[in-house]
Parts: structure tokens; sequence; C-alpha cells
């Protein structure tokens, strides 16, 4: 297993990792198989989504905070209701399969840190 930790800038915000799980999978010698990206975190999440137009993470973003606003009369004392519930929508892990030591993602696709209550220090787990 390889990890590696992002930190983030604000409260909301997607961060591109597909160059770190790259460096993770070529590190852990991978040739061909699957790996798993995995975040330990009740409050960010992890997605694979478009990593050309920065349009797309805005708009997901826009469209996340409209489905589950900040301040909603959440029960949970902490303020950080919405983004557990971002995070559980995003998942805690995606799969992506190895070829030749290779993530096959499509053309267009990335793998994204998705952060709901930041800024923090997140850790990130690929195995």
């Amino acid at each position: 297993m390889r990890y590696f930790t992002i930190h983030t800038a604000s409260r909301d915000c997607f961060t591109n990792i597909t160059p770190l799980v790259a460096q993770a999978v070529e590190d852990l010698g991978t040739r061909d198989g699957v790996v798993t990206v995995f975040v330990p975190h009740t409050t960010c999440g992890v997605t694979i989504n478009e990593n050309a137009d920065p349009d797309v993470v805005t708009d997901m973003l826009a469209a996340l905070g409209r489905m589950v606003p900040q301040e909603a009369g959440y029960c949970h004392r902490e303020g950080n209701s919405a983004a557990h519930v971002k995070a559980s929508l995003m998942g805690a892990s995606v799969q992506v399969i190895v070829d030749g030591g290779r993530l096959q993602l499509g053309t267009w696709q990335g793998i994204y840190l998705c952060e709901f209550d930041g800024p923090r220090t997140r850790h990130v787990w690929v195995r």
C-alpha cells in the first residue's frame, strides 16, 4: 500500500490527484490488475470525472451546493453536516484498472479528491 497527503485550500474544492495515484501505482510495481484509491475521512470523498475543462469541477461543486446547502437546520453540532452528506454522495473510494503499469482512465477522466470541510490535510491510500 502507498499513502500520500493532500493539503486542501478551501472549504469545498476538487483536487486532481491522478498523477499522485499513477506514481503510487508505479511505486507499488503494479503492472496489471485493479487499484483502489481510498480516503479515510468522513467529510471528503474521491471521484472520477472530467479533467479537461475546469468548468466541470466548478459546475459539480455548484450542483452539490444546491443539493446540500451549508445551512439547512442540521442536528450535528460540529456544523459540518453538509460535508458529511456530500462526502457520502461522492464515496470514499474508486477503483481503476491497471494495464501495463498504467491507469486505464478514459481520455477525459481524472481522479479527484473532493474536499467539503477544508482547508485540511487529507490522506489518500492506494492499494
